[in-house]
């Protein structure tokens, strides 16, 4: 079984593509600066989408959605 589980995951953020999009862009923050990481004192991954889904069960990563501006 995977840790943190999709349910788990699901109740911080919505939607399955939002999910995938915002750890995959914190993992590559992390692989390009490590020391980026907030330190989990529970963490059990090692590779960089395993910590960015950590951070985000534990709330210590969200994201904001930025609104598109119409031109005319």
């Amino acid at each position: 079984m995977l840790d943190p589980s999709i349910d788990s995951l699901m109740t911080k953020i919505n939607s399955k593509y939002t999910l995938v999009t915002v750890s995959a862009h914190r993992a590559r923050q992390l692989r390009e600066n490590p020391s980026l990481f907030h330190k989990i004192s529970t963490s059990k991954s090692v590779n960089y989408v395993g910590k960015a889904l950590e951070e985000i069960d534990s709330e210590r990563l969200t994201y904001k959605i930025h609104e598109e501006e119409e031109t005319t």
